[in-house]
Formats: structure tokens, C-alpha cells, sequence
């Protein structure tokens, strides 16, 4: 790491379409109900365009943008029992629930009223140190490195939780659209949980990545309709959309079987439109879903390391955070871009 003793290196973001500045500022004091936590990795993730473009509701600025944080905590706030210093500690983009609203009330965190997402209503990762509310933080195995957890508390948690959460049971078709960012890590967890397991992507030559992750179908939707070899295939009990096209989405829709789901986390710019006939003869649903509270990302975690799922990503230093952006931004990047401050 850079810095002195009492400051710190970050990546600040200044208004709405501004350029990343990096800055020395002062170390922060965590508040009582916070951790503090020393960065050793964060992941750079498309969401991340909601800070740089200014797009997310209500954000305001200078802000710190990032969500995939692993590092190791350094401070306690005095109200905080359950983590103490040197605990190895991640964070995603739930960041933190109010425990009062109805929803928190019922358990359900991540759809807090009052939610605080990392890195967006508060400072994100793009630093070498960052403080958090206690609840948003989940443990790191040692088994895994810091590189590789930063990833999973975004990608990884998203695309495990949805799958666990779905009706699908081992033995069952279940389909991932785009072998790409979230379906290289969806294809792995699939394979894990022991689902039959199909790759379905617009680039012919990621088939032999696909299949090396644990598919056992590709499926090149530039050839083929991919709903009809779904169906061919039997019906997927779950397609899990991870690349955000309108277009492709549609056209998978018609390869659920009885009962199926087509569950979106990958999120298009524009709308979805779908043939209700077909969601009626088969009973079938299109549905989203977002990321997890810590809890999910600790159990993304600990499975990952179980089953030795682990993401394919490129490393860069802080001060090459413009470069590692653009990377990401412009789909370059085989899969995850990592900072390491």
C-alpha cells in the first residue's frame, strides 16, 4: 500500500461524468456501529458506471466509487461485538440495512427500505481504506485470495444466490445466457450444484471455456435458436440471463420447459418484451434478481472455496484506475478487473 500513517490513496469521483482523480485524504475513523477495513483488492464493476455517469438517484458527490471489497479490518467502532482486528472481511454492494422497516423486520435485508448500497451512497473501495456498517460485512476464507473474493461479493454472490433461490434441483436443465463477467462464475456454481448445465453465448470461441468451467452443453446463438435447443434438450428448468441484451434475453424465453424461469440479473438498457403465450403454455416466468446481504456473500464465499469456484480476472494498481475502468467499461477485460491499492 501507499500512504503514511494517518492518510490514504483514493479514486474520487467529483460530479457526474467527471474523470477519477487520485487523491491523498485522510485515513477514516470508523463510526460506532462501523469496521474499518484495509483494502487489499477491489473489483471494478459495470454498476460502478452509475457513480462515474451519475445516474443512480439521489447520488452525491466527491464519491469513492466500489463495491467488491477484500481486505482486513484494522479498526472497531465501540458499538461493534461480532468482528474484531485482523479479521479477514469483504463487502458487496449491499451495504448496510436499517433493521427497522418492514422488510428488515422480516429478515429480507437486501430489500430494505432505507438500504445503503457500497461505493454509491457512501465510499466505495477505490481506496486503501474504507469503513462500513458491521452488518454489510461478510468473512473471507482463508483458502481464498483476496483477488479472487473481491469479485465473488458482487458477480459471484449474484449469480449463486439466484440460482440456489431458483426451483431448480440437481439433475434439472439449467441454461446460462453469456459466458461472460457473471456467466463464467454462473456456469461454475451450476456445474458445482450439479445441474445439468448449458452455455448459451453470441462468441463461438469461448465453447471451449465453457465446457473447461463445467458446461455440458454450448449452445452458439449465432448458428442456432437457442430456445429451440433448449427444448431439444428437454425445457431448461431455469435460464439465468447474466449478458444485458434486450434482444438476447427474448430469444431464450421459448426454451423454458413446464414450471421454467427465465431469471434476469444481467439488466438491459432497454425494456424486455415477451410473448405471454408462451409464459402461459408453460406456466412458466420472467424474473429478476438482486445480488444479497452479507450473509449471502460470506455463504458465495465459503461454497466458492468448497467447490474451488473461482473468477477469471485482470490485476492493476490504483493509480492505473482510469485504465482498469476503461477496460471494463469497453468489455475488454477477460472477466473481472481488479484493483489492488
Amino acid at each position: 500500500m501507499w500512504g503514511v500513517s494517518d492518510t490514504m490513496h483514493a479514486a474520487v469521483i467529483h460530479e457526474a461524468g467527471g474523470e477519477f482523480e487520485l487523491e491523498e485524504r485522510e485515513i477514516p475513523t470508523p463510526d460506532s456501529n462501523e469496521v474499518r477495513i484495509a483494502v487489499d483488492a477491489c473489483g471494478i464493476c459495470h454498476s460502478d458506471e452509475f457513480v462515474k455517469a451519475g445516474t443512480y438517484p439521489g447520488i452525491s458527490y466527491p464519491r469513492i466509487p466500489g463495491h467488491e471489497i477484500a481486505g482486513r479490518i484494522d479498526a472497531v467502532g465501540d458499538g461493534v461485538s461480532q468482528w474484531s482486528t485482523d479479521d479477514r472481511v469483504g463487502v458487496g454492494w449491499h451495504g448496510g440495512h436499517c433493521f427497522t422497516c418492514e422488510a428488515c423486520r422480516r429478515g429480507d435485508f437486501k430489500m430494505c427500505d432505507n438500504v445503503e448500497t457500497t461505493g454509491v451512497t457512501y465510499d466505495g473501495g477505490y481506496a486503501e481504506y474504507v469503513t462500513v456498517p458491521a452488518e454489510a460485512v461478510a468473512a473471507i476464507p482463508d483458502s481464498l485470495d483476496a483477488v479472487d473474493a473481491a469479485p465473488l461479493l458482487c458477480a459471484g454472490v449474484t449469480t449463486f444466490n439466484a440460482l440456489r433461490n431458483s426451483d431448480a434441483l440437481p439433475g434439472e436443465l439449467v441454461a446460462v445466457q453469456g459466458v461472460g463477467g457473471l456467466g463464467h462464475l454462473a456456469i461454475q456454481y451450476a456445474h458445482a450444484a450439479g445441474f445439468e448445465t448449458a452455455a448459451i453465448s453470441r462468441s463461438p470461441d469461448k465453447e471451449a471455456l465453457a465446457m473447461e468451467l463445467g458446461a455440458d452443453h454450448f449452445i452458439n446463438a449465432t448458428e442456432t435458436d437457442p430456445a429451440e435447443q433448449l427444448q431439444a434438450l428437454g425445457g431448461a428448468k431455469v435460464v439465468l440471463a447474466t449478458a444485458p441484451s434486450s434482444d438476447a434475453i427474448e430469444s431464450i424465453v421459448g426454451g423454458i420447459g413446464t414450471d421454467g424461469t427465465v431469471l434476469v440479473v444481467g439488466v438491459p438498457d432497454e425494456p424486455v418484451s415477451v410473448d405471454a403465450n408462451q409464459l402461459v403454455g408453460s406456466r412458466g416466468a420472467v424474473a429478476g434478481w438482486a445480488s444479497g446481504d452479507a450473509r449471502d456473500s460470506q455463504d458465495t464465499l465459503e461454497f466458492s472455496s468448497l467447490r474451488e469456484v473461482t473468477p477469471q480476472i485482470e490485476t492493476y494498481p490504483l493509480s492505473e484506475v482510469e485504465s482498469a475502468y476503461e477496460r471494463m467499461i469497453q468489455n475488454d477485460a477477460r472477466f473481472r478487473v481488479v484493483l489492488e491499492p
